[in-house]
């Protein structure tokens, strides 16, 4: 067969991820953080894009209006010292009712000085009360001290407790291996190997460490934790120390094999545990903690004066951006060569793009999150346990969208509700079959009611797995044990042996 060259026109259909598509599905998956700083970036690079003017009332408080409609003076329980900083003599004489040569009452120019003097001093305490802010108003931040960090309090008692330049540098670097909570968390070898200084000059500069304040800091482990409190409160003996060495059979509550374990009797080892119970396992997060930062969410949805629900979105987490059309013809019109002109006219697409993408985004978490609302409507209005079986296929059926649209929707964006702040991925569960042939349940609302057996159950009446097995079958719930005792672990729920321990235990402790 002869092999030969020929031209072919073929005609076919493809998907293009154009640029703009790309940016498009970048920001519906976005979180509303991750979104403002993306937009932040555009703003830096596009000089057509500016921020859209906040809209935040009137510029200036409106007069305070009497009962007879006129413009009253101010509200009684304002701080009348601090609304004017700048106080003249006159202004001051009029606000405290008398003359200053009343109370200065020197002849001649001492009086005057004098009352300068009060003034200026007063001008100057009203400007500290305030916060430093020239329109009187307090600012809060100034009266806020910076928190000391674990690492900063701890390397002030080194800097007093050792003065060997060595050990200080050994020290200060095992400061900086203390995590949050106060314990050492890099290994002794490796500290020795990297400074080039033996091992035991690490485990002394360590042991000093571990005298400082909070007590238990720099521990490696809990149980060196607490052994460290024990012995400032000097209740370190040996069947402490057998407790301490045994803290998992005190997790489990195994009680008679810690009594022959420490040698004491029910009373002594119960005050043993009271004791262990009063010390503090994480001494570190007293200093300098982490802040949290709160959930913003992205929805809100509250109850309509129909008895439906009215779905918004929350306008503080949408980024507000417009194309500045003036500065685009003026600019335009000083662009002489074909660089500066393709460089205007890429912005002005990727600024239109962007205000485009940003719309889309909205309208398309809006239409979700009205779709979940609809299909979990039981959720709003009864609860967790009416949360119903959804997937993803069905919203996207639903809206006319595909599947990866609505997951990427749903990802990192948050409801709040009347029961509480959720994300939006929490709305999709599996479906657990119903035993009588009914409609299948929500594995969400599954687990909730075997937390809910679980939490209603005696001290001497413990359910076992097949037991919840057994009364989920009863209302109408087909469901395998090894399933229960899946949802119970990710609930981080003990199993019915070590919660009959747990009952057992809190009963003697009564």
């Amino acid at each position: 067969m002869a092999l030969t060259q020929r031209l072919e026109f073929r005609q076919s259909q493809a998907l293009v991820m154009t640029p703009q598509l790309m940016q498009a599905i970048k920001l519906l998956q976005l979180s509303n953080l991750d979104l403002a700083a993306y937009v932040e970036e555009e703003l830096e690079r596009n000089p057509l894009l500016e921020r859209a003017a906040e809209d935040d009332g009137p510029s200036a408080p409106e007069e305070p209006v009497a009962a007879d409609g006129n413009a009253g003076p101010a509200e009684a329980d304002g701080d009348w010292m601090a609304e004017n900083l700048e106080i003249s003599r006159g202004a001051l004489e009029e606000q405290l009712g008398t003359r200053l040569d009343n109370v200065f009452p020197e002849e001649g120019g001492a009086a005057g000085a004098r009352a300068d003097d009060a003034s200026a001093a007063y001008s100057e305490w009203a400007s500290v009360r305030s916060g430093g802010r020239e329109d009187g108003e307090y600012n809060l931040e100034a009266f806020v001290s910076a928190e000391s960090t674990l690492a900063e309090h701890l390397a002030e008692q080194l800097a007093l407790a050792v003065s060997d330049p060595g050990r200080r540098m050994i020290g200060q670097h095992l400061i900086d291996l203390v995590d949050e909570a106060g314990y050492i968390s890099g290994d002794l070898a490796a500290v020795a190997e990297k400074l080039g200084a033996p091992m035991a000059e690490i485990e002394a500069v360590l042991a000093i460490l571990q005298t400082f304040e909070p007590s238990g800091v720099c521990a490696r482990n809990l149980t060196e934790c607490l052994a460290i409190q024990l012995r400032e409160l000097d209740r370190c003996d040996p069947a402490m120390q057998a407790l301490l060495a045994n803290l998992d059979l005190l997790a489990k509550r195994d009680l008679a094999q810690l009594r022959k374990l420490c040698g004491v009797g029910d009373e002594d080892l119960l005050d043993m545990i009271g004791e262990i119970k009063r010390l503090n396992p994480k001494p570190g997060l007293a200093f300098g903690s982490v802040t949290v930062q709160p959930i913003v969410p992205d929805v809100f949805v509250r109850p309509g004066p129909d008895g439906g629900f009215i779905v918004e979105l929350n306008s503080d987490t949408l980024p507000k951006v417009l194309l500045n059309q003036s500065y685009h013809a003026q600019v335009s019109k000083s662009a002489a060569t074909s660089t500066d002109k393709s460089y205007l006219a890429e912005c002005l697409q990727s600024a239109t793009w962007l205000i485009r993408a940003l719309d889309q985004r909205a309208r398309t978490i809006l239409k979700v999150a009205t779709e979940i609302v609809k299909q979990q409507d039981g959720f709003f209005v009864h609860g967790v346990q009416h949360l119903r079986p959804l997937n993803l296929k069905t919203v996207a059926d639903a809206i006319s969208m595909h599947e990866s649209t609505v997951s990427r929707v749903t990802a990192n964006k948050y409801i709040a509700t009347n029961r509480g702040i959720f994300e939006l991925k929490y709305f999709f569960t599996s479906a657990i079959p119903s035993a009588v042939g009914g409609e299948a349940h929500s594995a969400e609302a599954v687990r909730h009611r075997i937390k809910t057996l679980i939490d209603a159950e005696q001290h001497d009446s413990i359910l076992s797995d097949d037991t919840i097995v057994e009364r989920l079958r009863e209302s109408g719930i087909d469901i395998a044990r090894r399933t229960v005792a899946k949802y119970r672990e990710a609930m981080r729920i003990p199993s019915s042996v070590q919660r009959r321990r747990d009952k057992q235990a809190d009963t003697v402790a009564r």
